[in-house]
């Protein structure tokens, strides 16, 4: 199984470790703009929604303190889960592109 499968689905709200606000998860396997890390996820504060691409907060699993609200998970999202998320190996960035990891 994939490094990802465990993942939260879109539209899950969070509290991060040391937050005072909720955010609501609005990407995965994320990079920031200028930085070689892979997040698990990219978020921005809820119930605002994305104010601009300064208000998107950068995290992995590890800094999740409590789950609010799991995200839709129909059968796109299961398709998803099971077809991409749970096959894929953990990645890192090489030359600005996105490749597994036992290959950089």
């Amino acid at each position: 199984m994939g490094y990802y499968q465990d993942l939260l689905p879109i539209g899950s709200v969070v509290l991060l470790k040391g937050g005072e606000k909720r955010v609501m998860i609005v990407g995965r396997i994320q990079t920031k703009a200028g930085n070689d890390k892979i997040y698990d996820y990219c978020a921005v504060f809820y119930p605002e929604g994305l104010a601009s691409t300064d208000s998107c907060f950068f995290f992995d699993r590890d800094a999740i303190e409590r789950i609010y609200y799991i995200g839709m998970q129909d059968e796109e999202e299961l398709s998803f889960r099971n077809d991409f998320l749970d096959q894929l190996p953990e990645l890192v960035v090489r030359d600005g592109q996105m490749v597994p990891k036992e290959e950089a």
